[in-house]
Parts: C-alpha cells; structure tokens; sequence
C-alpha cells in the first residue's frame, strides 16, 4: 500500500511538473518537455499521453518548423500545449465599491471581462456575499455560460485564506466577511482568496521568473500599503494568509491614525490619505475617513511637490523615511535579492528615494544590507488580476489536474 501511494504521489507530482512546463513555456515538443523537466522520455510519454486523453493537453503544429522542412520528407514536427477549451478560472478584484472580474481559458488566454460595483459603506456581511454570487452568475451568463473550474479572489485589506473571509479592508464597512464558503456552495468548484498585493508578487513572478524570483518582496503604496512575498520561488502567505502585512506593522508608537484605526501604523504615513493629510499641515490624528482622497490624490500631489509646494515636498520626505525604515525591517528579516516599489505611489520614488535610502543606511547595519536591489516600477491596474488569473491556473495545474484521471471530470467542476 505504502510503495503504490508513493507511485501514485510521484506520478501527480510529474503530472504537475509537465502542465507547468507547458505553461511556462509555451508548446513544447516531447524529447523538449524532457529536457525541461528532466523526467524521462517514457516518463514523458505517459503522462503526456493520459494529458491528451483526457484533454487537458492538445497537439499543435509547429508552423516555424514546417516553414523550414518544406520539400522535405516526414511530416512537420508535432508540439503540445495546453488546450484552452479544457478549463475556465474566474478571477475577481474586491476594492472599494468595486468588483472586477476576469475570465481565462486554460491555456491563459483572455475569455472576458467587466466591472461590478456595490457599496461599501453600508453593504454588510452577508449581503455582500449575494451581491457578489449575483455579480458573478450574471458575468458567467455574458460571457457564455460556461461554468468556471475554479475561483480566486484578491481583496484589499487583511484576508484570512485558511477561514476563507477578509477580516478587515477598506472595501467594506464590516469585518470578516465570509468569500470563500458562500461561493463554494453557490457554484460548486474550489475558491482561493488572497491578499492583493500578493497577486502583484504573483504576477511578477509569472511573468519574469528570473528577475522576480528566489526570495524577493514588493511593496505596494497606494491608498493604503502592503506587501506580498516570495520566498525561495513560492509566494509566501504565513499560516493563515494575513502574513507581510507590513502597512499595519508600527512605525511610530503613538503615531499617526491609520485607516484601521490603530495609530502609528506604516501606512498612517505612506498611504495616500497619509501623505495629503501632511501636505496639508493637518493634525497626524485628523481621521482618514474625512480626508478627501481618490485615484488621482497621488498624482496630483506629484505635481505639486515637482512644482516645488513645501507642504508636498515635505510629506514625501516623511513618506520616503517611513519607507527607508520598511526597508530595513524587510532586508533584515528575509534577506531578499530584491525589493519591488509599486503601486501609485511608484511615480513618487524619486521624490522619497533620498529620504528612504538614509533612513535604511540609519536602520540597518551595512553587513546586513548584502547586494539586495531597489527598484520601483510602474504600477499598471491589470497586475492584481494578472496575478489572480495565474494564481487560478496554478492551482488547476497542482491541487486538481495533477490527479491522474481528474481531467476526465471537468464536467463535475463545470469545465
């Protein structure tokens, strides 16, 4: 009994090997699969084969090497790739009065998307929940009616994933909010919630292994601030998912009211309500809810500080020391090989980065500063649900199609 559930944990963890590979590295020949998975050819072979009977995996031609092998004889060479038709992941945005949500097919391409909204400040526990069941059944109905295989969902604020509830964000009003239970039940199909800004880590990741990966960490700073972690190539979330929740993490005892309502939180002097409630000279107690913030806070404080404002120049100061300080707590915890700066708040590094860099050199020991790089980048929308949508996939290829036989039950997940 011991040696066949050791074949047959052997056998899924292969099957998982091939389905990554194919989805890291497009349409692959088998002897290439080999090569990239270092299983063997007749490993290959078999688990490729029970791949394509049960349609998870489909033959392609390879049109580059048929341009090439015109005139000569034997046919084009054959590659595999993931057959889109086999699945669909759902992935949802939860933000403040928003629901966003995307659908892929299998091989990750694009099936549709749109925009729900609710509101957040008086929508409650279980309401939302309805809310978002209706939200979800109505986008599956225009976009074909096909069943998702699986659900992940992204929310600001602080996620419990192993209960399946955000137990605070900024999107709502209330506190633990049920997700995962109310959407398992109401369509029949495994549900995953993370925090958002660890679907940004994914998404680096996902998209450039090399650069964004090993142990690294990405640092949101927008309306509020978080972080999301890989650690030796695996997103990091702790026990119960609330792990790098470094915006919530004290900066100064005593401080600045934060958002949650805590005071001297890191975020109570990075997030966007942080930094205008300072350029604006306003007592650091002055509540957040009564601050007129909105998605061009940041970029309009940009500009005053570029246009030489104190006020704004100063609060990013104070934003870049607070940061420099995040820094060094992460650098002397993780020892990452880099640390990423997004959000909208990126635009603004170079305002904080002066700042930030003295108080790491002032918080840090520099045997402890190693050769960790810096670097801010962008921030783009799509990265969350980039990071959601491959998240999705990755579970599909590791928890549920690594099954021997499993591809053969779509139709029970509604694939």
């Amino acid at each position: 009994m011991t040696q066949k559930a050791d074949r047959d944990q052997i056998r899924r963890q292969n099957r998982s090997v091939v389905l990554q590979a194919l989805r890291r590295n497009g349409p692959q020949a088998r002897i290439d699969l080999g090569r990239i998975t270092r299983l063997s050819p007749a490993t290959v072979t078999s688990i490729t084969s029970d791949l394509i009977s049960e349609g998870l995996v489909a033959g392609v031609e390879d049109d580059c090497q048929r341009e090439r092998e015109k005139g000569a004889r034997g046919r084009p060479r054959s590659l595999l790739a993931l057959h889109g038709p086999a699945a669909r992941v759902l992935a949802v945005k939860l933000s403040v009065n928003t629901i966003e949500m995307a659908l892929a097919d299998y091989a990750g391409r694009l099936v549709g998307r749109d925009v729900a909204g609710f509101d957040s400040t008086s929508v409650t526990a279980d309401g939302f929940s309805e809310i978002l069941i209706d939200s979800l059944r109505a986008f599956i109905a225009r976009t074909g009616g096909v069943a998702p295989s699986f659900i992940a969902l992204a929310s600001q604020g602080v996620v419990d994933d192993s209960a399946g509830t955000v137990a605070w964000s900024p999107a709502f009003a209330v506190r633990h909010v049920q997700i995962v239970g109310p959407l398992a039940r109401a369509f029949g199909v495994p549900c995953l919630l993370s925090n958002d800004t660890n679907m940004i880590a994914e998404a680096l990741h996902r998209s450039d292994p090399q650069r964004y990966g090993g142990t690294f960490a990405v640092l949101f700073v927008d309306y509020g601030v978080g972080m999301g972690l890989f650690i030796n190539d695996r997103l990091f979330v702790g026990e119960t998912g609330a792990a790098a929740e470094i915006g919530h993490a004290n900066h100064i005892p005593g401080g600045a009211l934060c958002r949650c309502g805590r005071r001297g939180c890191l975020e109570a002097y990075l997030g966007d309500y942080a930094l205008l409630r300072h350029a604006r000279g306003l007592d650091l107690q002055t509540p957040p809810a009564c601050l007129p913030v909105g998605r061009e806070t940041i970029r309009e404080l940009i500009a005053a500080a570029r246009a030489g404002d104190p006020g704004t120049l100063e609060a990013f100061h104070a934003g870049g020391t607070a940061l420099g300080y995040a820094f060094a707590r992460v650098i002397a915890t993780l020892d990452p090989r880099r640390i990423v700066v997004t959000g909208a708040a990126a635009d603004a590094y170079p305002l904080m980065e002066a700042a930030a860099l003295a108080a790491l050199e002032e918080g840090l020991v520099s045997d402890l500063r190693g050769s960790v790089e810096i670097e801010a980048i962008a921030w783009e929308e799509d990265l969350i649900l980039r990071g959601t949508v491959a998240r999705a996939l990755h579970a599909l290829d590791t928890e549920v199609f690594s099954e021997t036989g499993y591809g053969n039950q779509r139709e029970m997940l509604g694939g």
